[in-house]
């Protein structure tokens, strides 16, 4: 995938603010509540927080594609802010009746989140150059900056950015992601608030002190949610394909092998357990030598029922709670998929 068909143009809209921990969520709860709300008066009352921060809210909401823009009623300031709603993934996600995760509790959900946030078309193209087209070992801030001003250049035919936005997009990155660094201007929420963090994916050099990418396997990477991503990233590129092979999904800039740093062996492990956890709607084989991932049905709605059924399992394991399904399986992948990934009867699953 080229970045020009992977990223929008689009630079520093964070405000200087990496995400925080209970921003997505409110970004998902604020829309739902009132459309109009980012654009509000009274926005900072109602968010409880600065004006600025009300807008990187709404930009960390839009970019984990929690959120969308929506037409203003007839009437509004022409200037005036869009509105915005839940995307269905952001209600599936975080609605506080029957989402997934409300409280942003599983690690499978940091995952799904780091994943939205670069997956197409991603609202922030130079984290995207930095996940898929730079391969360095180990990187300072000035290597960084230079493959992604490179990466931009010769990407996409888009004008340049700023060097200062180029620059707030890098260390939104690097505050997103890498440890944490104590100096005399730290404050406190910098230090601890930030979800992505967890993940571990950039790591400091005890060495030298310098970046890298946290290569090798993801403990805390659920095989359901490995195998989502791969599903969800060729529902765009080929909607209708029913296989594909791990070399690319490895490799490929834009896939997931990319974006979570794993090579093609440790995606096959991770999908080797999504294929015993789907019971039959996804199949490993390797024709020719070559590892594939095989599956039924339209790859947009298998992948949503795997995360349902793997957060409601979550559920279960919690101490056998009661939902409703948010639709059921045979609606989204055919009666096969149902019968494979859902025994028993569909609908209230207890």
């Amino acid at each position: 995938m080229r970045l020009a068909d992977a990223a929008e143009p689009v630079f520093a809209r964070h405000e200087t603010f990496h995400p925080r921990y209970g921003w997505f969520r409110k970004a998902v709860a604020a829309a739902a509540e009132d459309p109009g709300v980012f654009s509000a008066p009274d926005a900072t009352v109602e968010l409880g927080v600065g004006k600025n921060m009300v807008k990187a809210i709404r930009f960390w909401g839009l970019a984990a594609k929690l959120i969308e823009n929506t037409p203003n009623p007839p009437g509004s300031p022409a200037k005036r802010t869009r509105n915005v709603v839940p995307t269905e993934f952001g209600r599936l996600l975080f609605d506080p009746s029957s989402g997934w995760d409300p409280f942003m509790e599983d690690p499978g959900t940091l995952w799904l989140l780091h994943w939205k946030l670069l997956s197409p078309r991603s609202q922030l193209p130079v984290w995207w150059v930095a996940f898929n087209q730079f391969n360095a070992i180990e990187f300072d801030f000035s290597d960084l900056e230079s493959a992604c001003r490179g990466g931009i250049a010769s990407g996409a035919e888009w004008p340049a950015p700023h060097e200062s936005s180029l620059r707030k997009d890098l260390s939104a990155l690097l505050r997103t992601y890498a440890p944490a660094e104590r100096t005399a201007h730290s404050r406190v929420e910098d230090l601890l608030d930030c979800p992505l963090r967890e993940l571990g994916l950039i790591v400091r050099s005890q060495a030298t002190g310098n970046y890298r990418f946290a290569m090798g396997p993801k403990p805390t990477l659920p095989p359901a949610v490995a195998a989502y991503v791969v599903l969800d990233y060729i529902a765009y590129c080929e909607p209708t394909a029913r296989t594909v092979l791990l070399s690319r999904m490895s490799t490929e800039p834009g896939a997931p092998g990319r974006a979570f740093r794993l090579s093609e062996a440790e995606l096959a492990d991770a999908l080797r357990q999504a294929v015993e956890f789907s019971d039959g709607a996804l199949d490993l084989a390797s024709p020719a030598g070559a590892a594939q991932l095989v599956w039924r049905g339209e790859a947009a709605e298998l992948a949503k029922a795997l995360l349902d059924r793997y957060y409601l399992v979550g559920l279960e394991r919690l101490g056998g709670l009661e939902r409703a399904t948010h639709s059921t399986v045979s609606e989204m992948t055919g009666a096969s998929a149902q019968r494979a990934l859902v025994p028993g009867p569909v609908g209230v699953v207890r």
